[in-house]
């Protein structure tokens, strides 16, 4: 059996999170979510949870980095994931940096407003990743999308552009760093 935990990172706002996952002959059970262990653990509160979505994702899909002015609670329920968390607050003492991750079932990050969040699916099978949101997602919903391929980034993406790499013409055609910092 895997408990409940979670452990802070080097940007400020952000945190590893442990899900609890109970094996049996049958397979497993991850409690994707449970108010009370938030509560305990210090994290920020989610306001409600409003929206919950899960995508999957081919090996090599990169999605993001997309950073709303709301928290969130994002995790894998299946395959396994290359993360990398933004810091894209102008005032944050950690603005600009970035940390990555791989992640598996049940491991995810509290990621709070206005950091931005990527992933690659990089386990042969698809992958299965899960948003949780604190309000409800709107096309006009306040936010901002940075380039995942800023080469002022040089975020080392485990499957790289001509290698199987797979990526939105929109999440391509963001704005860099340097241009969301100066905004």
């Amino acid at each position: 059996m895997q408990d409940f935990s979670v452990k802070p990172t080097k940007l400020e706002g952000l945190w590893e999170v442990q899900t609890k996952i109970i094996p049996d002959e049958r397979g497993s059970v991850m409690e994707s979510y449970r108010e009370s262990d938030y509560q305990k653990s210090g994290l920020p509160p989610l306001d409600g949870r409003l929206q919950v979505n899960a995508t999957l994702s081919k090996k090599g899909t990169v999605r993001g980095i997309h950073a709303e002015y709301a928290h969130k609670f994002i995790q894998v329920a299946y395959g396994k994931i290359f993360a990398v968390i933004v810091d894209l607050r102008k005032n944050s003492p950690t603005a600009g940096q970035w940390q990555s991750f791989e992640l598996k079932r049940g491991q995810g990050l509290f990621v709070s407003k206005g950091l931005g969040n990527a992933f690659q699916s990089i386990s042969d099978e698809p992958s299965i990743y899960i948003y949780h949101f604190e309000k409800e997602w709107a096309p006009d919903m306040p936010g901002v999308s940075c380039n995942p391929l800023d080469p002022d980034l040089a975020i080392p993406w485990p499957i790289a552009e001509g290698s199987g790499m797979l990526i939105s013409e929109k999440d391509r055609n963001n704005p860099s760093l340097k241009e969301i910092l100066q905004q």
